[in-house]
């Protein structure tokens, strides 16, 4: 049996998700080997992501390493995935999902509603900001950008402001602050009406060569056909509302059965807020899982219909 080459980003939290990979690859007897890639998200961490571009800042350097065949399989976080598929490519899989909320980490606060007006809160999401503001314009939306670890550096201590530790608060998902061991950090998992996740938030996202069949049939043991039909649901409505993964939209699904189990239906909802969190637009619907394209196509279409394009073309200046 060949050994599979795993590319990913070099961040800690990345490093962690292609491990997981590995590790289940090798519990189906497969032979691994790391390659490790930068991407140009990572080299440039001054400024708002979307300063940076806005498609694949840290997927590109990764897929790229899997046409030029230097790895079969590229391990990414899903929500930093572009929508439009890169020639030559194929989503292989879609592993388990791991919690998919955002999470308030604060040194002194409990909740988002004890955060006062004037509070800063640090986020590197046009999504988050413009749901915070929503909820409270008053507060202070500040960017952040860098690792895990840096950012968790930047949360002001109880005694006060310092130079290196200007935010009270920062948001951030739970899938990688659970993956990799902050659960202590997390001072509220935040209701997901409250700040609805981005697609694809909390799942990890396998790439592979179209035609590798040896890997893809590797890779597809480790799907799991539910959360890949959401995430598919979630990623249709961007694509058809042509927003990019840095837009101010955001998505969550939930998978329902009937009592017997028979029949396994997803609820896809939508949302689309003003970058200033002046206004906010939601649809919901359903269908059945082997549906989700379509399911992810009538929910965003319903969103155009009440405005949504509008709110997207301002968020971006234009």
């Amino acid at each position: 049996m060949s050994t599979i080459r795993i590319a990913t980003r070099q961040s800690a939290l990345a490093k962690w998700q292609a491990d997981w990979v590995a590790s289940q690859l090798k519990r189906f007897g497969y032979e691994v080997e790391m390659v490790y890639v930068t991407t140009h998200g990572d080299v440039n961490q001054v400024g708002p992501i979307e300063s940076i571009g806005t498609q694949g800042v840290f997927t590109k350097e990764v897929q790229n390493v899997l046409l030029d065949n230097r790895a079969d399989v590229a391990v990414h976080s899903m929500k930093d995935l572009p929508t439009m598929q890169a020639p030559g490519l194929v989503l292989a899989a879609v592993p388990p999902r791991a919690p998919t909320a955002d999470c308030l980490v604060t040194s002194y606060y409990k909740s988002l509603d004890e955060l006062p007006d004037g509070a800063v809160i640090g986020t590197g999401s046009l999504r988050r900001k413009a749901q915070l503001l929503a909820i409270n314009p008053k507060w202070n939306v500040q960017t952040i950008r860098g690792n895990l670890q840096t950012r968790l550096n930047k949360i002001r201590p109880e005694s006060g402001a310092t130079p290196s530790a200007p935010f009270d608060a920062i948001i951030l998902a739970e899938a990688g602050l659970r993956r990799m061991g902050f659960d202590d950090r997390i001072a509220q998992v935040i209701p997901q009406t409250q700040l609805m996740p981005a697609a694809g938030q909390g799942a990890l996202a396998l790439e592979c060569r179209a035609g590798d069949e040896s890997t893809l049939a590797a890779v597809e043991k480790l799907n799991a056909p539910e959360v890949y039909a959401s995430t598919l649901a979630e990623r249709t409505l961007l694509a058809v509302l042509e927003a990019g993964c840095l837009a101010p939209v955001g998505c969550m699904t939930r998978v329902l059965s009937d009592d017997n189990s028979q029949s396994v239906q997803i609820e896809l909802t939508g949302r689309v807020i003003a970058a200033d969190g002046s206004k906010i637009l939601e649809q919901t619907d359903c269908a059945d899982w082997q549906n989700a394209k379509e399911l992810g196509r009538r929910v965003a279409q319903r969103l155009l219909a009440a405005g949504a394009d509008k709110l997207i073309s301002e968020s971006r200046g234009n």
